[in-house]
């Protein structure tokens, strides 16, 4: 019996998705859980994995069309069964499937994964293999497909080959412009004075950016979350010296691609004590309060254009060494513009950690539905008082954002208290 795929629904507040490209092309064999399709939301884009295995007897749904959730896209079947195309016993067409061109503004990009070519590389002639997303976006931003070398199947060229190349376009032109300048710049070197000033140039113009589907979704979302959402905040301070050390000597017996970082300590430890705090690990329905037997924690990964939240779920049953390899897989497909459903689905609590900047401390909204999200910034070496005596200390700052009407502040206070232990006795981490 056929069985039929549809547009998976990610997130809550999914209502539609856009099929970019068909991986597995009709006829071809479909083992389970392989990939059938590329789909992009307004989080991303996402692999869609088939749940059936079979043959891919028929695709529903074109290449760039934007699909409302639970529409049928595809039908898999048994090797050798006969299923009718839609319109040839009453069924609607695709046509007839309400579905409409995708937007002009595109989900974010992989922040690295770009591809590009010198043009006396790139397919001058034949037919250009070009996805319709590509093929839009260069004829908006005036660029020759015909000089994009593509990275798809069988070099077909896709939405972040035409972002990479034009990318490359706009950074070498000035460089070129700029060589005569820098020439005669380093040849006046010699007479001048050690330190000076260098002309500023004139001013650039005003330039306007339509907003990509992303940064839309989580401007919407956010306006939403303040709007609705009463938060308040809480902070504390934590003496990190002890998890420094810890993962100094953790990291010394681990090869490089396996090295933990301060954030799986603070992933961990927050999980735990989520444990003591069902309240804030917890979601708001209606007029009832919906505590979360599982602890989910998001956390928060900067991708070109926008912010997404991958899901390390089960986070306080997992050992250190496995929350650090989900969540660096994870981020990686994120970054990447690959992320799985599962990624990104299903998180109770979230964790937004701006360290790596150099961020001292700072607040984060809310992710609806959940009650709290976590602020953290870096760690800094201060100068701190024990015994009366001024001396070096390594300290982090970290701001819980709560919802007021699922919690209170005695509440958020007692949660960042009791996180404290396993921050400053990290060895209860390894328990």
């Amino acid at each position: 019996m056929a069985d039929t795929v549809t547009m998976p629904k990610l997130g809550f507040d999914m209502a539609e998705g856009t099929l970019v490209r068909w991986v597995i092309a009709e006829g071809q064999p479909v083992a389970k859980g392989a990939v059938l399709a590329e789909i992009e939301t307004d989080k991303a884009t996402v692999e869609v994995e088939s749940a059936f295995e079979g043959v891919l007897a028929l695709q529903l749904v074109p290449e760039g069309t934007v699909v409302p959730v639970n529409t049928p896209i595809a039908v898999v079947a048994a090797p050798g069964e006969n299923v009718e195309r839609p319109g040839e016993a009453g069924m609607a067409t695709p046509e007839e499937m309400p579905a409409r061109p995708a937007p002009v503004a595109q989900a974010a990009a992989p922040a690295v994964a770009s591809t590009v070519v010198e043009p006396e590389m790139a397919g001058l002639s034949g037919s250009i293999k070009a996805s319709p997303l590509a093929r839009r976006m260069a004829a908006e931003k005036g660029i020759d497909l015909r000089i994009v070398k593509g990275s798809g199947p069988g070099g077909r060229i896709v939405r972040k080959d035409v972002e990479g190349y034009q990318a490359l376009a706009q950074a070498v032109a000035p460089a070129v412009t700029a060589a005569p300048a820098l020439a005669a710049s380093k040849a006046a070197a010699a007479t001048l004075p050690a330190v000076t000033l260098t002309p500023l140039g004139p001013t650039p113009a005003d330039e306007t950016i339509p907003l990509n589907r992303l940064r839309a979704a989580i401007g919407r979302r956010m306006v939403e979350a303040k709007n609705q959402v009463p938060h308040f905040y809480v902070s504390h301070e934590y003496d990190m010296a002890p998890v420094m050390e810890l993962r100094k000597q953790i990291n010394a017996m681990l090869p490089d691609n396996e090295k933990l970082s301060v954030n799986d300590f603070i992933l961990k430890a927050v999980a735990l004590t989520l444990r003591q705090f069902p309240n804030l690990n917890a979601s708001l329905q209606g007029s009832e309060i919906l505590r979360h037997g599982q602890v989910n924690v998001g956390v928060a990964v900067a991708v070109d254009g926008g912010l997404l939240t991958v899901v390390c779920r089960d986070t306080d049953r997992k050992p250190l060494r496995q929350i650090s390899t989900e969540v660096k897989t994870m981020a990686g497909r994120a970054r990447e513009g690959k992320v799985r459903p599962e990624d990104i689905e299903g998180s109770t609590f979230s964790v937004s950690n701006l360290g790596m900047f150099d961020v001292e401390n700072f607040i984060a909204i809310i992710n609806p539905p959940e009650a709290a999200i976590l602020a953290v910034g870096s760690v800094r070496e201060v100068p701190v008082v024990k015994n009366g005596q001024i001396v070096p200390g390594m300290r982090m700052k970290a701001t819980i954002s709560v919802d007021h009407r699922v919690s209170d502040g005695a509440e958020a206070a007692r949660f960042m208290q009791a996180m404290a232990p396993y921050l400053e006795e990290p060895l209860r981490l390894m328990l």
